[in-house]
């Protein structure tokens, strides 16, 4: 029976323009004992045709109807043999030393999750270097910061197979941005996290992308702080981090409904959003979050009545400017 060191898990869905190159990326590892799980999530286009294809043994895959990006991912988790788990979205792709680079390095120190930096790629080709900030080999617990060092994002990191299987870390089902309370769970139940200076994943982003869309499924990052503050309430040594990390997505996602398809929905949401503030960290306009931020930028964010009118004062700019 072949060794498989590394498990690599790819949702796919009607993703024909980039598979070709995220496959490529895969097959072409320097590393070869690795396992490649495709998994075909109801795409309605060429994509199974392409994974077809190809004619290496190293590849699994798997046709199922469409179920959404968690369970698709769960269901990869499940079928994998590998010591270690690695996630690769099936438009992006990753550097040829990848897995070997990422398996020395988890394996020499150990590792339960490994960190390492990354490229946003654009539609015109532009690459912007993100670095992690760096850290030293650590715990949770030992080192509370990890929690907002740590993009909360299931690719550029590796992931040891059994503190997943042990803990039944699972990623939720029927929710967008499913993958946040995952990575938080690894973070928590890691021993020993450590850091790769390597940029070797490659994050494509599209102009009418997942991320880049604003509509009524907003609502779900709500939901999805909510499960991670109930997954680490009792990790006493991260509430002051974990109160900051609630109010910068809540900030973030606030900001971001000055481009709300619907600004009913985006109105809405400042207003729960304020309103899970008040409930949960009253005193959140003290926090460390706003005194790191510009003056303007800090008065426009800690005032629902200034948020919303500098998204209607935006949406407006942009109605007269085109």
């Amino acid at each position: 029976m072949k060794k498989t060191d590394i498990s690599i898990i790819v949702p796919i869905y009607n993703v024909e323009k980039y598979l070709n190159r995220c496959i490529d990326s895969l097959i072409n590892q320097t590393k070869k004992e690795i396992e490649i799980i495709l998994i075909n999530d109801g795409s309605t286009d060429t994509s199974e045709k392409i994974i077809k294809s190809y004619k290496d043994d190293r590849i699994k895959y798997f046709k199922n109807k469409n179920q959404g990006i968690g369970k698709t991912r769960n269901f990869g988790i499940d079928k994998a043999k590998g010591k270690y788990i690695l996630f690769v979205d099936s438009d992006d792709y990753i550097d040829i030393k990848t897995c070997e680079l990422l398996f020395e390095k988890a394996e020499n120190e150990n590792l339960d999750l490994l960190v390492y930096d990354f490229y946003r790629e654009f539609d015109n080709k532009e690459l912007k270097e993100e670095k992690i900030n760096e850290f030293k080999t650590s715990s949770l617990k030992e080192n509370p910061k990890l929690l907002l060092d740590i993009n909360l994002s299931p690719w550029n990191k590796l992931y040891k197979s059994e503190i997943i299987k042990k803990n039944s870390i699972k990623f939720i089902e029927n929710l967008k941005y499913e993958d946040a309370p995952f990575v938080a769970n690894m973070i928590k139940n890691s021993k020993r996290i450590g850091k790769l200076n390597k940029s070797l994943y490659y994050y494509v982003i599209h102009n009418n992308s997942e991320t880049t869309v604003r509509d009524e499924r907003v609502f779900d990052i709500i939901k999805i702080i909510d499960i991670i503050r109930n997954s680490l309430k009792d990790v006493q040594e991260v509430k002051e981090e974990l109160d900051t990390l609630t109010i910068y997505m809540l900030m973030n996602y606030n900001i971001q409904q000055r481009v709300q398809k619907d600004w009913s929905v985006g109105n809405k949401f400042i207003d729960e959003s304020f309103d899970y503030l008040n409930k949960n960290i009253p005193n959140y306009k003290d926090n460390v979050y706003f005194k790191q931020r510009n003056m303007l930028k800090s008065i426009i964010e800690k005032n629902k009545s200034i948020s919303k009118l500098y998204c209607r004062l935006y949406r407006l700019w942009k109605w007269f400017d085109g």
